[in-house]
């Protein structure tokens, strides 16, 4: 059974109104009336962001069972993955053509044989979404939380090599050319590392993955230490050798069943939007569970919400023939935005210059795999941008167009002994406090602009007023003219952590009347309330994008304010002293007003003195 629009239908009807609600809220989806359970229905069959498997997949296994048997479906199994790609036909897929090593298509639970995926017969993004989000059903009770990504999104990238692979050889054979020539391939799978000959293994099978990755880095030096870092013999992490072979030996199965070859994909991007797709939902997890992994200062390094990355783009406005870097660039999603950017206005990605540094070597190996599912050529180098930058040509800092980050917030222990003596000349304007580098990495985002540069990062409220030497550093890139913009954004829009934060945008050429001044937005007040976080809509990235762009004064919201006015204010950069955002007070006309009073006052006499007349007829003398 496939689950298509009608089935999608006939499954969330069966949802009681809080489950429903529960998925409008994760998606974000909006609907008409909260308390219309049929609205509701409606709103989530028509959106396309909207994926089954992961409604179901924090559904108690009786409930799955349940919701089986009301469609008619084998509820038999304990495993929640394969109740919930019964529910949601994650389980069917197209047959893999030779190579792949992906398994035919399998009989649904009624007996027959299994839909095709899409009215083309290929592959849709939401239901390979959902086959990688049910792939962490298969992990969940036998490896800890905060090691899922690194398996599942390292199984991903290695089963799609493995399938363009032979995708490119049967090409190869039909024209007549060698499939075993390196030089015929993007990258070259040994064989080894080939799907067909990881599905044959029984047993040590973290050996086999293992020695599998390591050939794919042998033989293309691209992907030098991108699958290193992933170890599938790890007896801390997955058990002991017998339960090592069972999980791996599910979740090898389990992606045996997706095709990745480009023919089978209903969209060119399709994989690294699914790949982003992980990593955001990897990091809205990380953000609800407790463990080291899931500090508020991890999960920002690895991941940034897609709108606050749309924001800044929408406001630096990359071009074709750019230079553009994230110096803090965890999973490369600003960069892959940037490019995203340029399609959307008709250029070409394929003619920017993308760089980036990543301090985490997992989340750099993650960058790595991202960009090339993508299809974008960047250069991403490993190390600590404070301490190391490596983004360096001929013993200077590379210069770009632009650089987009979101630094880790307040980092303690940032490098403050390599800044007293920083070779690169980064820290004109001062030296941050030992356990609060937000401001080195702003300065050091300036120190690598071109002359015609423009930056946008995220930054805590803090560095918009806090004193002693942070107060000196922005003293002085204000009087440099250095600031452009302060944007306060919602709060409790980044995963675990609630702390207010702003982007600052900075441009060595503003425009003529933009100079000596700074645009300050309030838009901490319009976003859509979840849950457990905030987000912003669309509609309100567009409004901020629009009124940078419009350097205009928009009442309780935006304005334009001159640096004599923040001088006059120490250089404070506090967002409510620039803009009001309080009601005025109505006004009272006091003449009016008394007149009112003077005219009650005369009714209130008069109907006295009728009540006393009444009264003394009936006896009662006041």
């Amino acid at each position: 059974m496939l689950v298509g629009m009608a089935s999608k239908r006939a499954l969330l009807e069966l949802l009681s109104r809080d489950e429903l609600l529960a998925a409008v809220d994760l998606f974000g989806v909006e609907v008409p009336d909260r308390r219309a359970k049929d609205g509701i229905v409606d709103a989530l069959v028509a959106s396309r962001k909207v994926s089954l498997a992961q409604v179901l997949a924090d559904f108690p296994r009786d409930r799955l069972k349940d919701l089986c048997r009301s469609l008619g479906l084998d509820d038999a199994g304990r495993e929640k993955t394969g109740l919930i790609d019964r529910l949601t036909g994650a389980s069917t897929t197209v047959a893999a053509g030779n190579g792949s090593g992906a398994a035919a298509a399998q009989p649904g639970a009624n007996g027959k044989q299994a839909a095709a995926a899409s009215p083309t017969g290929k592959l849709t993004r939401e239901q390979l979404e959902g086959y990688l989000w049910s792939a962490a059903d298969i992990l969940r009770g036998s490896i800890d939380s905060s090691d899922y990504k690194n398996y599942i999104l390292g199984l991903l990238f290695l089963k799609r090599l493995s399938d363009r692979f032979g995708e490119e050889c049967d090409t190869l054979v039909d024209a007549g050319d060698d499939p075993e020539d390196k030089d015929n391939h993007q990258f070259f799978v040994p064989r080894r590392a080939r799907w067909s000959e990881i599905q044959k293994a029984a047993s040590n099978i973290g050996e086999v993955l293992n020695k599998a990755c390591a050939a794919l880095e042998d033989g293309n030096p691209a992907l030098d230490g991108v699958l290193a870092g992933i170890d599938y013999n790890d007896e801390q992490k997955l058990g002991d050798t017998k339960n090592r072979d069972n999980v791996l030996s599910r979740l090898v199965q389990h992606f045996s069943g997706c095709n990745l070859r480009n023919a089978n994909l209903s969209e060119p991007d399709m994989l690294g939007r699914a790949y982003e797709y992980l990593i955001e939902k990897f990091a809205d997890d990380a953000g609800k569970k407790g463990g080291e992994f899931y500090t508020p200062k991890k999960v920002g390094e690895f991941y940034t919400p897609k709108k606050v990355v749309e924001l800044i783009v929408e406001i630096l406005a990359p071009k074709e023939g750019m230079r553009i870097c994230d110096p803090t660039c965890g999973s490369g999603g600003m960069l892959i935005e940037c490019a995203r950017h340029l399609e959307r206005h008709g250029q070409n990605p394929k003619n920017l210059s993308l760089f980036g540094q990543e301090k985490n070597l997992g989340t750099w190996a993650i960058c790595q795999m991202n960009m090339l599912l993508h299809g974008i050529t960047s250069h991403i180098f490993k190390g600590d941008t404070i301490r190391d930058p490596k983004l360096v040509d001929g013993g200077e800092l590379r210069l770009y167009d632009r650089v987009i980050a979101n630094p880790p917030f307040s980092l303690d222990d940032w490098g403050r002994e390599v800044a007293e003596h920083d070779p690169w000349g980064r820290f004109r304007f001062g030296i941050p406090p030992k356990t609060k580098g937000d401001l080195a990495f702003v300065q050091h985002m300036i120190a690598t602009l071109n002359l015609h540069g423009q930056l946008g990062v995220v930054m805590p409220h803090g560095v918009l007023f806090r004193g002693a030497a942070e107060g000196e550093i922005r003293q002085g890139i204000l009087k440099e003219d250095l600031v452009e913009a302060v944007i306060g954004l919602p709060p409790n829009l980044f995963y675990g952590t609630g702390i207010p934060a702003a982007i600052l945008v900075m441009n060595r050429e503003k425009k003529r009347e933009r100079k000596a001044k700074v645009l300050f937005i309030e838009a901490s007040r319009e976003f859509r309330e979840g849950s457990a976080q905030n987000y912003l809509r669309d509609e309100d990235v567009k409004k901020i994008a629009a009124t940078f762009h419009a350097w205009k004064d928009v009442p309780k919201y935006a304005r334009v304010v001159d640096l004599a006015e923040i001088e006059k204010n120490d250089f404070n950069l506090n967002i409510s002293r620039y803009v009001e955002t309080a009601e005025a007070a109505e006004k009272v006309d006091v003449a009016a007003a008394i007149a009112k009073l003077r005219e009650a006052e005369k009714k209130r006499a008069e109907a006295e003195a009728k009540m006393n007349g009444f009264l003394k007829e009936l006896g009662y003398d006041a």
